[in-house]
């Protein structure tokens, strides 16, 4: 079976356990991740808003604002990087690409710790995205600059054993989930 094919089928089985996960989710979720947020206070942070049935780190990403600049990504087209508008959660929001909700006014900020949405994850550090190459591309770039951290957020029913995965496709240096704190 081609690459390809191979995370077409490791992301539909990813959708389906993610989407159960989200509809039996209990509150907190994001308890863990505000726990290894507070690790950073002060330094600049992306989050992201989440759509469909992504956890979603908004409680950690309030927390975390009260400490220093967060920021949500903003897709400016096909193959370029992600940019980040700062967020605050009164922020007026619009809808951007994909759904996601972006700054009406958008003033740009460049992380250093970067809550990534996912479809699948590995305990290695391998994440499955949704396929557009955004979060790779932007953390290759900033990491050429300085150390970046790539913290994937998922549910535990995201994790797989074996991704599909490419030279390309940039590693997380942290996972965390609603249960659990996983160093690869």
């Amino acid at each position: 079976m081609a690459l390809e094919e191979q995370k077409k089928a490791a992301r539909a089985a990813a959708f389906a356990r993610r989407k159960q996960a989200f509809l039996t989710a209990r509150p907190g979720q994001a308890g863990k991740l505000s726990e290894v947020l507070a690790g950073y206070r002060g330094v600049p942070l992306s989050g992201y808003m989440a759509i469909r049935t992504e956890i979603d780190p908004k409680a950690a990403m309030e927390e975390a604002a009260a400490h220093g600049p967060v920021g949500v990504p903003v897709i400016l087209g096909a193959g370029q990087p992600l940019k980040f508008a700062r967020w605050e959660p009164d922020c007026e929001l619009v809808d951007g690409v994909f759904g996601a909700r972006v700054p009406a006014t958008p003033e740009y900020l460049e992380p250093e710790v970067l809550i990534v949405p996912l479809v699948a994850f590995s305990r290695g550090g391998g994440r499955l995205g949704y396929g557009g190459g955004f979060y790779d591309r932007t953390l290759e770039m900033l990491r050429a600059k300085r150390p970046t951290l790539a913290i994937g957020f998922a549910f535990a029913a995201q994790e797989a054993v074996d991704l599909p995965l490419e030279p390309t496709d940039q590693p997380l240096d942290l996972i965390v989930t609603e249960d659990a704190v996983i160093q690869p």
